[in-house]
């Protein structure tokens, strides 16, 4: 699966400035976008499947925590039943 291609042309666009801007800043150092290209598309190769089967593990997370709090809601609202003695 290549999740480069599951990003707009503007997101990698501004994702390359950005490393272009990194080696810069950090390295002193001056990549061209064909090489930040290839470094965004090595990276999310390699890290894309771990980012997001996390963010998978997070959502199931919060589902379970959603129906969890529903099953209580909706087990609040019943009724007692049967006769009550006084």
């Amino acid at each position: 699966m290549n999740m480069v291609k599951k990003i707009t042309k503007e997101e990698k666009k501004q994702i390359v400035s950005s490393i272009q801007e990194y080696f810069e800043m950090e390295r002193g150092e001056e990549i061209g976008s064909i090489a930040a290209e290839q470094l965004l598309d090595f990276f999310m190769k390699e890290l894309g499947p771990y980012i997001y089967n996390q963010g998978i593990r997070d959502a199931k997370g919060m589902v379970e925590e959603k129906v969890m709090n529903l099953e209580e809601d909706i087990l609040s609202l019943e009724r007692p039943v049967g006769r009550k003695l006084y």
